[in-house]
Protein backbone atom coordinates (compact mmCIF):
# COMPACT_ATOMS: atom_id res chain seq x y z
CA UNK A 1 0.00 0.00 0.00
CA UNK A 2 1.77 3.16 -0.56
CA UNK A 3 0.53 6.65 1.00
CA UNK A 4 0.75 9.64 -1.04
CA UNK A 5 0.61 13.03 0.65
CA UNK A 6 -0.24 16.42 -1.07
CA UNK A 7 -1.72 19.55 -0.15
CA UNK A 8 -5.68 19.50 0.50
CA UNK A 9 -7.77 21.87 -2.36
CA UNK A 10 -10.81 23.62 -1.02
CA UNK A 11 -12.88 20.64 -2.54
CA UNK A 12 -11.61 18.58 0.64
CA UNK A 13 -13.01 20.06 2.69
CA UNK A 14 -16.12 18.28 2.68
CA UNK A 15 -14.43 15.18 3.12
CA UNK A 16 -12.45 16.41 5.77
CA UNK A 17 -15.71 17.54 7.86
CA UNK A 18 -17.07 14.14 7.15
CA UNK A 19 -13.58 12.54 8.70
CA UNK A 20 -14.03 14.32 11.62
CA UNK A 21 -17.78 13.49 11.98
CA UNK A 22 -16.95 9.82 11.60
CA UNK A 23 -14.27 9.99 13.91
CA UNK A 24 -16.41 12.13 16.41
CA UNK A 25 -19.15 9.04 16.25
CA UNK A 26 -16.48 6.49 16.85
CA UNK A 27 -15.36 8.12 19.77
CA UNK A 28 -18.37 8.99 21.35
CA UNK A 29 -19.51 4.81 20.88
CA UNK A 30 -16.14 4.21 22.60
CA UNK A 31 -17.26 6.67 25.34
CA UNK A 32 -15.37 9.54 24.58
CA UNK A 33 -16.36 12.83 24.69
CA UNK A 34 -13.76 14.52 22.50
CA UNK A 35 -14.86 16.79 19.26
CA UNK A 36 -18.55 16.97 21.27
CA UNK A 37 -19.80 20.61 21.58
CA UNK A 38 -20.72 19.34 25.35
CA UNK A 39 -17.00 19.29 26.05
CA UNK A 40 -16.02 22.24 24.48
CA UNK A 41 -15.11 20.80 21.29
CA UNK A 42 -15.66 22.70 18.20
CA UNK A 43 -19.09 22.72 16.45
CA UNK A 44 -18.80 21.28 13.09
CA UNK A 45 -19.79 24.66 11.06
CA UNK A 46 -17.28 26.39 12.94
CA UNK A 47 -14.77 23.58 12.49
CA UNK A 48 -15.26 23.99 8.87
CA UNK A 49 -14.60 27.86 8.66
CA UNK A 50 -11.59 26.74 10.65
CA UNK A 51 -10.31 24.28 8.14
CA UNK A 52 -11.59 26.11 4.99
CA UNK A 53 -8.59 29.17 6.63
CA UNK A 54 -6.00 26.16 6.85
CA UNK A 55 -6.68 25.13 3.10
CA UNK A 56 -6.70 28.71 2.02
CA UNK A 57 -3.12 28.81 4.10
CA UNK A 58 -1.43 26.19 2.37
CA UNK A 59 -1.39 24.18 5.87
CA UNK A 60 -3.69 21.28 5.60
CA UNK A 61 -2.52 18.19 3.73
CA UNK A 62 -4.15 15.08 2.28
CA UNK A 63 -3.24 11.48 2.82
CA UNK A 64 -4.20 8.82 -0.04
CA UNK A 65 -3.99 5.56 -0.89
CA UNK A 66 -5.11 4.51 -4.35
CA UNK A 67 -6.52 8.05 -4.85
CA UNK A 68 -8.90 7.71 -2.15
CA UNK A 69 -8.67 9.97 0.72
CA UNK A 70 -7.48 8.52 3.60
CA UNK A 71 -6.40 11.05 6.47
CA UNK A 72 -5.67 14.50 7.18
CA UNK A 73 -3.34 16.86 9.17
CA UNK A 74 -2.89 20.77 9.65
CA UNK A 75 1.05 22.02 10.66
CA UNK A 76 1.43 25.64 11.21
CA UNK A 77 3.18 27.66 13.37
CA UNK A 78 0.05 28.59 15.73
CA UNK A 79 -1.09 27.33 19.13
CA UNK A 80 -4.18 27.58 20.93
CA UNK A 81 -3.72 30.29 24.11
CA UNK A 82 -2.01 29.02 26.91
CA UNK A 83 -0.70 26.03 25.91
CA UNK A 84 2.81 26.14 24.11
CA UNK A 85 5.29 29.31 25.29
CA UNK A 86 6.12 32.09 22.62
CA UNK A 87 9.50 30.59 22.69
CA UNK A 88 8.03 26.74 22.09
CA UNK A 89 5.87 27.79 19.30
CA UNK A 90 8.59 29.83 17.62
CA UNK A 91 10.76 26.29 17.28
CA UNK A 92 7.94 24.28 16.43
CA UNK A 93 5.45 22.82 13.81
CA UNK A 94 2.22 22.25 15.36
CA UNK A 95 0.06 19.75 14.55
CA UNK A 96 -3.53 20.01 14.53
CA UNK A 97 -6.53 17.89 13.44
CA UNK A 98 -4.75 15.15 12.09
CA UNK A 99 -7.63 12.57 11.30
CA UNK A 100 -7.62 9.09 9.85
CA UNK A 101 -10.11 7.78 7.83
CA UNK A 102 -11.67 4.45 9.92
CA UNK A 103 -11.83 2.52 6.16
CA UNK A 104 -7.34 2.96 6.79
CA UNK A 105 -7.40 2.23 10.44
CA UNK A 106 -4.06 0.02 11.52
CA UNK A 107 -2.33 1.09 8.14
CA UNK A 108 -0.10 3.91 9.53
CA UNK A 109 -1.83 6.36 7.97
CA UNK A 110 -1.32 8.67 10.98
CA UNK A 111 2.80 7.71 10.97
CA UNK A 112 2.75 9.35 7.45
CA UNK A 113 1.49 12.25 8.51
CA UNK A 114 3.30 12.48 11.51
CA UNK A 115 6.34 12.26 9.47
CA UNK A 116 5.20 14.75 6.78
CA UNK A 117 4.56 16.98 9.69
CA UNK A 118 8.95 16.28 10.56
CA UNK A 119 9.46 17.33 7.10
CA UNK A 120 7.95 20.43 7.15
CA UNK A 121 8.93 21.08 10.55
CA UNK A 122 12.92 20.30 8.76
CA UNK A 123 12.05 22.53 5.83
CA UNK A 124 11.23 25.56 7.74
CA UNK A 125 14.48 24.63 10.15
CA UNK A 126 11.96 24.19 12.98
CA UNK A 127 13.19 21.74 15.87
CA UNK A 128 9.89 20.16 17.51
CA UNK A 129 6.85 18.78 16.18
CA UNK A 130 4.47 19.49 18.56
CA UNK A 131 0.65 19.03 19.06
CA UNK A 132 -2.21 19.15 22.04
CA UNK A 133 -4.44 15.97 22.73
CA UNK A 134 -7.55 15.71 23.86
CA UNK A 135 -7.21 16.04 27.57
CA UNK A 136 -9.16 12.69 28.62
CA UNK A 137 -8.54 10.69 25.76
CA UNK A 138 -5.82 8.68 27.62
CA UNK A 139 -5.41 5.79 24.69
CA UNK A 140 -4.87 9.06 21.85
CA UNK A 141 -1.97 9.87 24.40
CA UNK A 142 -0.95 6.04 24.14
CA UNK A 143 -0.81 6.73 20.25
CA UNK A 144 1.86 9.44 20.38
CA UNK A 145 3.48 7.89 22.97
CA UNK A 146 3.86 4.84 20.24
CA UNK A 147 4.60 7.25 17.76
CA UNK A 148 7.29 8.68 19.42
CA UNK A 149 6.15 11.25 21.28
CA UNK A 150 6.73 12.18 24.51
CA UNK A 151 4.11 13.93 27.19
CA UNK A 152 5.89 17.17 28.03
CA UNK A 153 2.87 18.59 30.53
CA UNK A 154 -0.47 19.06 31.03
CA UNK A 155 -1.36 23.22 30.05
CA UNK A 156 -2.29 25.13 33.03
CA UNK A 157 -5.67 26.43 33.79
CA UNK A 158 -4.87 29.67 31.54
CA UNK A 159 -5.27 27.24 28.21
CA UNK A 160 -8.39 28.31 26.82
CA UNK A 161 -9.27 24.51 25.21
CA UNK A 162 -10.11 21.07 26.14
CA UNK A 163 -7.26 19.54 24.49
CA UNK A 164 -4.55 20.03 27.18
CA UNK A 165 -2.34 17.30 26.90
CA UNK A 166 0.80 18.52 25.03
CA UNK A 167 3.17 16.34 23.41
CA UNK A 168 6.88 16.92 21.34
CA UNK A 169 8.96 14.85 19.79
CA UNK A 170 12.42 16.39 17.95
CA UNK A 171 11.95 16.92 13.68
CA UNK A 172 15.00 15.26 13.32
CA UNK A 173 14.84 11.97 14.88
CA UNK A 174 12.30 10.61 11.82
CA UNK A 175 15.84 10.99 9.81
CA UNK A 176 16.98 7.55 9.63
CA UNK A 177 19.73 6.04 11.80
CA UNK A 178 23.32 7.28 10.21
CA UNK A 179 25.43 3.87 10.05
CA UNK A 180 28.87 4.95 10.63
CA UNK A 181 31.40 3.65 8.07
CA UNK A 182 34.50 1.83 8.73
CA UNK A 183 37.51 2.35 6.65
CA UNK A 184 37.94 -0.06 4.25
CA UNK A 185 39.71 -3.34 4.82
CA UNK A 186 42.49 -4.91 2.66
CA UNK A 187 40.31 -8.15 2.88
CA UNK A 188 37.42 -6.74 1.96
CA UNK A 189 38.50 -5.71 -1.89
CA UNK A 190 37.91 -8.68 -4.08
CA UNK A 191 40.79 -9.24 -6.29
CA UNK A 192 40.14 -11.11 -9.44
CA UNK A 193 42.41 -13.93 -10.25
CA UNK A 194 43.51 -14.31 -14.20
CA UNK A 195 44.45 -17.99 -14.69
CA UNK A 196 47.96 -17.67 -17.21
Amino acid sequence: MTVHIRKAALADIGTICRLRLQRTAWLAARGSDQWTPQARGLPIEIFAKVVNRAVHGGETWMAEVDGEPAGTITVNDRADEGLWTPCETAESAIVHYMIVDLRFAGNRIGSHLLAHAATLARARRRTWVRLDAWTTNTDLHDYYRRAGFRLARLAGPEASGPSTALFERRADSWLPAVIPSRPRQPEDTIRSVTPY
